[in-house]
């Protein structure tokens, strides 16, 4: 027992120690709590306004705390002077700064979409480029941590900042999980009112408090002989030998039987499976394996020594063949986003095994400069997966739309002739790719409201043919409210009409229509693209009496039933499921059948699927 006590007074000694040793990167972590708290406070809707703002906090934030580890360890391991100890620690402050300054003024995406949602979005590619930035620095802290000079090498390091990671972790959790159960009582006991959001505060505390001892757990990279603490903390325990060597070697030796007899059987069947599933199988098993090889570095069990000279091999087999897979990809479907990530990670994989065969472990820091350079050319321009990827796939379409003679001039024509099957599919992939793409250059014949079904039928002369592939990822369920209409009545005992609507994207669709003494009323249901807020119009002989958005419906829906997982529908009231509109000329009520609303909680964008069920009319006299 005193032991244990023991040891957890030396973690938190070490937390506070955090503060001593690495102070830009928790003032950093210190500030990322503190916006997080913020952020928590703030609901839905009203949070909207400011996504923007917290998601360039959050990501400034994150990448000066990592910038900071790496480059207080490298002032620490190389200079060794308070005054280069300060400059990093400024530097570290610095940086998230200046990073802020750039995705706020630099990273909002296409200005059209913004000014839609009246709020801006960040950019993925501006998010990608950070969090390129913070892999670049954490391979680097990695690096540095692993210092030869002392007997430490990359594969200690590595360990050893898993171990800080892992053990965090459970402190963090265990930490969690009593503040919650303390909360939870009071919740039921003292204050049945007790907002859910305590939970969220208490994770971020708790979150912190896990970086705190993460940090803290390093030993001191000043000094220049192996001390007692790094010597313990690069050091294997045995319960982590036995399960690298005992259990993980033969996981991945009978993964890599499986992909080898894959291997056999694409040559005889050719490749059947999906692409999307190969490559995530393949990034597992390049990446784990090379993980694995590396964690196993030291150990002198025969079948570690085994594994380490097998898998740089198998390996090489293995991707050979997975070349081919990318390759028939490439020739069928062009080169989009999941195909940049799996090159590149092939390259990566190669490289790696042919270092492991050369050099052994000696490599390590040369496959670790490698996938930083790699990480530094995914989000450059021109060659980045962005840029890349869109030019692939513009070039990719010119050549189908020349080919069937939609495309002269530089202008876009309509299909004399309807296309083979083979072709519209490949027109509408290459096609929705791009224009779904917000932040990409198009050509000027290109229109972004060909994703619109109709806009794309009337200008290429046939309708979206959607490429069959098996077994694609269905996704992960997000966050949404399902609201259905309740059976029973509706009093219309104040209107005259009743009208069904379809679906449309502009006025050029084709409109439900009432005729009065008044003239002719035109009534539209116009869903704008890619996320679904509809909007109603109605023109009475070609004036616009009516044009409402269902802004102000939705977001009383998302304050009244907040999104969750669940996505199991649920019977409400007819007021919830209604919605008046009046103007001078007439009154609407509006009375829907089914509404679905949907967060991305990666890009926080609501998707909408409203659908009416009548539109009721009656006109004032």
């Amino acid at each position: 027992m005193e032991g244990l006590w023991g040891r957890v007074i030396q973690l938190t000694k070490d937390a506070l120690n955090a503060f001593k040793s690495f102070p830009a990167a928790m003032v950093n972590a210190l500030a990322f709590a503190i916006v997080t708290i913020i952020r928590i406070n703030i609901d839905w809707p009203q949070q909207e306004l400011y996504n923007f703002l917290f998601n360039c906090l959050h990501l400034s934030l994150a990448l000066g705390a990592v910038f900071s580890l790496t480059a207080i360890t490298a002032a620490q391991r190389i200079y060794k002077s308070h005054k280069m100890f300060m400059v990093a620690n400024g530097l570290g402050l610095l940086v998230p700064l200046v990073t802020f300054f750039l995705l706020y003024y630099c990273g909002r995406v296409d200005p059209l979409l913004t000014d839609f949602y009246n709020y801006p979005v960040l950019s993925e590619l501006a998010a990608a480029r950070v969090t390129a930035a913070m892999l670049i620095c954490f391979l680097g802290f990695v690096v540095l941590a692993g210092d030869q000079k002392v007997g430490s090498d990359l594969a200690k390091s590595l360990f050893m900042i898993l171990k800080a990671f892992f053990i965090a972790l459970i402190y963090g959790g265990t930490i969690m999980a009593g503040l919650s159960a303390v909360a939870g009582a009071v919740q039921v006991l003292l204050y049945s009112q007790m907002s859910e959001k305590v939970y969220l505060y208490l994770a971020t505390i708790s979150g912190f408090i896990s970086f705190a001892i993460f940090v803290g757990y390093f030993p001191d990279f000043t000094k220049d002989e192996m001390d007692f603490r790094r010597q313990e903390a690069e050091k294997q325990p045995r319960f982590v030998e036995v399960l690298f060597s005992s259990i993980l070697i033969p996981l991945m030796l009978a993964m890599t039987l499986v992909l080898l007899l894959w291997t056999v059987k694409s040559l005889i069947t050719g490749v059947e499976v999906s692409f999307t599933q190969l490559s995530s199988i393949a990034t597992t098993y390049a990446l784990g394996g090379l993980l694995l090889h590396i964690m196993v570095t030291h150990h002198e069990s025969s079948l570690a020594g085994f594994y380490r000279r097998f898998f740089p091999y198998a390996a090489l087999i293995i991707l050979a063949f997975e070349a081919r897979a990318f390759w028939i990809q490439l020739g069928h479907w062009g080169l989009k986003t999941t195909e940049y990530w799996f090159g590149m990670i092939w390259i990566l994989s190669v490289c790696a095994a042919i270092i492991l065969i050369v050099k052994k472990d000696k490599g390590h820091r040369f496959i670790a400069e490698l996938a930083c350079i790699l990480a530094l050319i995914s989000v450059l321009p021109m060659v980045g997966y962005h840029d890349l990827s869109v030019k692939w796939q513009v070039n990719r379409l010119e050549s189908l739309l020349v080919s069937q003679g939609m495309l002269t001039d530089g202008k876009l024509v309509a299909a004399v002739k309807e296309p083979e099957l083979a072709v519209r599919e490949a027109i509408t992939d290459a096609l929705v790719f791009l224009v779904s793409s917000s932040e990409a250059e198009l050509p000027p014949w290109l229109d972004r409201n060909l994703i619109n079904p109709e806009t794309f039928k009337t200008k290429l002369g046939f309708e979206q043919a959607w490429p069959q592939i098996s077994g694609q990822d269905r996704g992960i369920p997000y966050p949404a409210i399902v609201l259905q209409r309740p059976l029973g009545a509706v009093d219309i005992s104040q209107y005259k009409w009743a009208v069904t609507v379809l679906e449309g994207y502009d006025l050029t669709s084709k409109p439900a229509t009432v005729e009065s003494e008044r003239g002719l009323y035109r009534i539209y249901w116009l869903v704008n693209p890619p996320y679904g807020l509809p909007t109603l119009r109605i023109v009475l002989n070609d004036k616009e009496i009516l044009k409402e958005d269902m802004k102000d419906y939705i977001k009383h829906i998302i304050k009244k039933y907040p999104p969750d997982e669940n996505n199991y529908p649920r019977t409400v009231s007819m007021e919830d499921m209604s919605v008046v509109f009046t103007t001078q000329e007439i009154k609407v009520l509006l009375v829907f059948d089914y509404v679905e609303i949907s967060v991305d909680p990666q890009k926080d964008i609501f998707h909408y699927s409203i659908n009416p069920h009548v539109i009721y009319l009656q006109e004032k006299t």
